[in-house]
């Protein structure tokens, strides 16, 4: 199969708020009022949970239907830590990224225990955005 690419532009509106163009549609990311922003959509971090859990919805049915049990539907819930002091710019050994993530999947199905932990497992080893977040993935910035 070959490798597929995925691509997103984005642009700044303000210094707390991006519109980002993904296909045919519009993201807004921006920063709650709290932190400084005017709370027009999702800010960065919490896209990240957002695009784990779609991944993780994807994904799950997929494998649902190979182990062939009827999945009607699943809910997350997804938290994480965040130490904003690198964020802020302060010296620290702490990392800018989430310290962890928590998810917590509520499957709508009559599929057992034992199937339902081989599921859960088979998603956590083949949802994309989950392997990005589990194993370093190089990013390569420069200026254009």
């Amino acid at each position: 199969m070959p490798t597929a690419k995925f691509k997103v532009k984005s642009k700044s509106e303000s210094p707390t708020k991006t519109v980002v163009k993904a296909r045919n549609f519009e993201l807004v990311i921006d920063e709650p009022k709290n932190l400084g922003g005017t709370d027009a959509g999702p800010n960065p971090v919490e896209y990240i949970l957002a695009a784990l859990s779609g991944c993780m919805n994807v994904v799950g049915h997929l494998i649902a239907k190979e182990m062939g049990f009827e999945l009607r539907g699943i809910e997350f819930e997804l938290e994480g830590d965040l130490d904003p002091a690198k964020f802020s710019g302060q010296d620290t050994d702490s990392r800018a990224g989430y310290q962890e993530i928590r998810v917590y999947v509520k499957p709508d199905t009559d599929a057992d225990q034992t199937t339902l932990e081989r599921w859960l497992q088979a998603i956590e080893q083949r949802c994309p955005v989950s392997d990005n977040l589990s194993n370093p993935t190089p990013v390569k910035i420069s200026l254009k």
